[in-house]
């Protein structure tokens, strides 16, 4: 963040916030976030809808340079959406402002940002590991990455998550959340995938381990399919990981098919 926003933990009290998306991720936020700060919010689906988009309370929906003149933008949008909305806000951030990405991955929207935000804001990587699914009884304890990116706001950022909303937030590179997230996040989507495949699943003759396993499942099952595409597709590492599971996958049927699972 910029010097006048850093020397608090976290963006300072009257602060703007601007959130450039709102769905589903972006009215999350937009809760949390209206109660403390002035929340401005631009999604051009809304202004294209005949019935007006879902509110919450303190937002105030408005247009793209309404929301890109705050002191902290939040880009909540789908990767393959970046470069179209920075192109949209790019004239009108305000010098010393933040600007900051909640997607799935890291590398590739940090170059994005690197590459086409103005040099005069600072920029910070964040992956909140939670959705509206998985939030529904409250953000306190959930865990949230940080990556800094250019200015010196991601530690402040960091603690004033912690401090605010009882956040685990974990400082890292881009490059070192997405080699954990190609199998924390791929392994979870990738197999919840599969077996919404095989539904109807068992319901009632099941195991604790069983039902844990569904509410994986549950927590994903809901994502827009550019989260999916996103994690399986834009995380550089994603490939090796699912590669890998696959070959194992296929080695133990194999073991199966020939000789019922015992050492060969």
């Amino acid at each position: 963040m910029s010097e006048r926003l850093t020397r608090r933990p976290g963006p300072r009290p009257g602060a703007s916030i601007g959130l450039i998306g709102y769905g589903a991720f972006g009215r999350l936020a937009a809760a949390h976030l209206a109660p403390l700060f002035p929340v401005f919010a631009f999604d051009p689906a809304c202004a294209a809808k005949a019935t007006p988009c879902p509110t919450v309370r303190g937002v105030t929906l408005c247009d793209a340079a309404t929301a890109a003149a705050c002191d902290l933008v939040i880009l909540a949008m789908p990767v393959p959406r970046l470069s179209e909305a920075i192109a949209a806000i790019r004239a009108h951030l305000r010098p010393g402002a933040t600007v900051l990405d909640v997607c799935s991955v890291k590398v590739l929207p940090a170059e994005i940002m690197r590459a086409e935000l103005p040099e005069h804001v600072d920029i910070i990587g964040t992956h909140p590991m939670f959705g509206p699914q998985s939030a529904r009884g409250g953000i306190k304890g959930l865990k949230i990455v940080i990556c800094p990116i250019r200015g010196p706001g991601a530690r402040p950022l960091a603690a004033f998550l912690r401090k605010t909303f009882g956040l685990d937030a974990i400082l890292a590179t881009p490059e070192a959340h997405d080699r954990e997230a190609a199998m924390v996040q791929g392994l979870t989507h990738l197999i919840a995938k599969v077996l919404v495949e095989m539904e109807p699943l068992p319901s009632h003759m099941t195991t604790a381990s069983f039902d844990l396993l569904l509410r994986a499942v549950d927590m994903v099952r809901h994502d827009a399919p550019e989260v999916f595409y996103a994690i399986e597709r834009m995380n550089p590492y994603a490939p090796d990981v699912r590669r890998r599971f696959f070959a194992l996958a296929a080695e133990l049927a194999d073991n199966l098919e020939k000789n019922g699972g015992a050492a060969g």
